[in-house]
């Protein structure tokens, strides 16, 4: 809240809180509370949101490929959301980006789910092959929509593909936080089923899940909080693969503390990666992608030649 383009001094903090809540009317307002309340907290709380919401969807997505390295943008979520806001940019209707970007992600997680079902059953292997060719479509799709942009619609292309969390106000966090909340809420619930399943499909069936309700539940949860999030601020990487990953080293695979240690721990870095985005070339701004990439990659990259080495491979 006090770092940035306008250093806030902290003192501050307490009295500006107060005032801007209706708690205490001061004789004279800071000339730093409409920053504040107008955007530091805003941006924020979203940091705050959005971040939980991608580190759990990633670990709940872990747990039902039973794979460390899937994230939520296996299923085309972050793919239609880009595509449905670089369709939005093009035809120059940048109001309706946010509801273009989340009809995408909803419509291609839906494409990628029938594509993997069969007979009422939902092949795991089989998701994870179709999400890859619809994501490869949709990336096709959205290299030709930029092929046909011009300067200035190619200039906001990147940016938006990139992440930022420039845009939150109190008005973008109130479209996003009935999204995050529901699945911050429900997805923990699922923390029993995810443990069942990382034994395996039919022996979770053995134990009373009933799997194909399970992943129908992860899938729409997943969709709907990546796909709210994506369409406010963007695509973020790597916060949905590592943070999970660096819990569950902590912490173990037991989905009841990975769940809400992944949720706790994405708050905490995106937060950081924002706060470091917007003050490292002020008082321009960085896109938040590339400050989570840069080190998210590595990082990464640091943990599987760590298990190698463990594993006694070269």
């Amino acid at each position: 809240m006090t770092t940035g383009a306008v250093f806030i001094p902290p003192r501050d903090l307490p009295g500006m809180i107060a005032s801007g809540a209706g708690l205490w009317n001061p004789a004279s307002h800071s000339p730093y509370e409409a920053i504040l309340w107008q955007l530091r907290l805003p941006r924020l709380l979203m940091g705050l949101l959005v971040g939980s919401t991608l580190s759990m969807t990633g670990a709940a997505i872990q747990g039902l490929f039973r794979n460390p390295l899937a994230d939520p943008g296996l299923i085309g979520v972050s793919s239609g959301a880009a595509l449905g806001a670089v369709a939005t940019i093009l035809l120059g209707g940048a109001r309706l980006l946010p509801l273009a970007a989340f009809a995408g992600a909803l419509f291609l997680a839906f494409a990628t789910y029938r594509l993997a079902t069969a007979g009422g059953r939902t092949s795991v292997a089989t998701l994870l092959l179709a999400g890859v060719a619809i994501n490869a479509l949709a990336g096709a799709a959205i290299g030709f929509c930029t092929y046909l942009s011009n300067d200035a619609q190619l200039r906001s292309l990147t940016f938006w593909m990139l992440g930022s969390l420039g845009s939150a106000s109190w008005k973008t966090l109130g479209a996003v936080a009935p999204f995050c909340a529901v699945v911050l809420a429900a997805t923990p619930r699922m923390a029993r089923a995810l443990n069942a399943l990382a034994l395996g499909e039919a022996e979770a069936g053995h134990l009373g899940f009933r799997t194909e309700t399970v992943k129908r539940w992860l899938l729409f949860l997943t969709a709907a909080g990546v796909g709210g999030c994506v369409a406010h601020t963007g695509m973020i990487g790597f916060v949905g693969l590592v943070i999970p990953h660096l819990v569950r080293l902590w912490i173990g695979p037991n989905h009841r503390g990975l769940l809400a240690g992944s949720a706790l721990l994405g708050a905490c870095v995106l937060v950081a990666s924002d706060t470091l985005a917007r003050t490292v070339v002020a008082p321009a701004e960085l896109p938040i992608g590339i400050v989570t990439a840069a080190f998210g990659a590595p990082f990464f990259l640091g943990l599987l030649h760590r298990q190698r080495t463990r594993a006694g491979e070269p």
